[in-house]
C-alpha cells in the first residue's frame, strides 16, 4: 500500500500587542488598528493527501475546539476548495493546545496553517489571491495568520501591513480558562453604527527598533476591548494584576477580546521565573512564557 504524502505545520497563538477600535460602520462592523504579534507556543496540524477531507483532533483543548464543519479547519478548506476546483485535501489532524475563545487567535491560527498545507500540497503560492479569499471567508483574523510574522491590521482584518522587525520580546501569556466571546465584548463596548471612540491615533510602529524605543511606542497604544471584557469576565482584572506585578514587568495588557493577557519582559530568565510563580499561584490557569515575534 503506497504511503500518503504528509505535511505539517504549526499554528501560533496570536497576540495582539494593541487593539484599537477607531469606530463602528454602518454595516454593524467595527474597523479596528492592531499591532499583532505571534508566539512560540501554539497547537500543530497535519494534513495526509486523501480523496476526502477528514478532521480529527487531540489534545487538551480538544472538546472545545469540536472537530464539526463549524470548526475554521474545515472552514478554510471549503472556502480554499470553493475557489480552486479540483484542489487536493485530505485528512487534518489538530492537535489543540491553546484555550479556546481566550483572544489569541487559535481557531484562526488553526484555519491559516490548514492553508498553508493546502497551499503546499496543492504547490500553490501563499499570495495566490483564492488563498487570501479562502482565508477572508474563514475568519476576520485568519489573512494576518496565513504569514505568522508581527505586523499592522486594520479595517475589520482584510487590511494588512509588511512585516515589522521587533527586538526581542519575551512574554508570558496567562489565561484563567474561562472563555469570552468576542461578539458579547463588542456589544458590552455599546458602539452604535456610525460612532467612533475617539481615543487617539496608534503610534508609529516600524521595524528595527529597540527594546526601549519600542517600549515606549508600545505604552502609548492600547486595548480597546479590555475595559468591557473585564465587565463581563471580571478575572481578567484579576489576571492583569498578577502579571503586572510581576518581578520584571514592563507592560501588561489583555489580548484580542480576552481573557488571555500578557506580559513583556526584558529577558528570558525574567519570564521564565514569571511563569513559574504564576503557575504555582495559580495552578488552575494555563501559563506560558515565550517569545514574540
Amino acid at each position: 500500500m503506497t504511503a500518503r504524502k504528509c505535511f505539517a505545520a504549526k499554528a501560533p497563538a496570536k497576540i495582539n500587542l494593541t487593539l484599537h477600535i477607531e469606530g463602528r460602520r454602518a454595516d454593524g462592523y467595527h474597523d479596528l488598528q492592531s499591532l499583532v504579534a505571534f508566539a512560540g507556543t501554539g497547537d500543530f496540524l497535519t494534513l495526509a493527501l486523501d480523496d476526502f477531507f477528514s478532521l480529527t483532533l487531540e489534545g487538551p483543548s480538544a472538546i472545545e475546539a469540536g472537530d464539526g464543519g463549524d470548526n475554521l479547519v474545515a472552514r478554510a478548506d471549503r472556502a480554499l476548495r470553493a475557489g480552486k476546483p479540483g484542489l487536493r485535501t485530505g485528512a487534518f489532524h489538530l492537535v489543540k493546545r491553546l484555550p479556546v475563545a481566550a483572544g489569541i487567535g487559535g481557531g484562526s491560527a488553526d484555519a491559516a496553517a490548514a492553508l498553508r498545507l493546502l497551499a503546499a500540497a496543492n504547490d500553490l503560492s501563499l499570495d495566490d489571491p483564492a488563498l487570501y479569499a479562502a482565508a477572508r471567508a474563514a475568519g476576520a483574523d485568519v489573512p494576518v495568520c496565513v504569514v505568522p510574522r508581527a505586523r499592522m491590521m486594520a479595517g475589520v482584518g482584510e487590511r494588512l501591513g509588511p512585516a515589522i522587525r521587533l527586538p526581542p520580546l519575551f512574554a508570558v501569556l496567562v489565561n484563567p480558562r474561562v472563555p469570552v466571546e468576542t461578539r458579547a465584548v463588542f456589544l458590552k463596548l455599546g458602539l452604535k453604527p456610525g460612532e467612533s471612540l475617539g481615543y487617539g491615533p496608534h503610534p508609529a510602529i516600524v521595524s528595527g527598533m529597540d527594546f526601549e524605543s519600542f517600549l515606549r511606542a508600545l505604552k502609548r497604544g492600547r486595548n480597546d476591548m479590555e475595559d468591557a471584557a473585564c465587565v463581563l469576565a471580571p478575572v481578567i482584572g484579576h489576571v492583569l494584576s498578577v502579571v503586572s506585578g510581576a518581578r520584571g514587568c514592563r507592560l501588561a495588557r489583555m489580548s484580542g477580546s480576552g481573557a488571555t493577557c500578557f506580559a513583556l519582559f526584558e529577558t528570558c530568565r525574567q519570564a521564565g521565573a514569571a511563569a513559574r510563580t504564576i503557575s504555582h499561584g495559580h495552578p488552575e490557569w494555563w501559563v506560558k512564557a515565550t517569545l514574540l515575534r
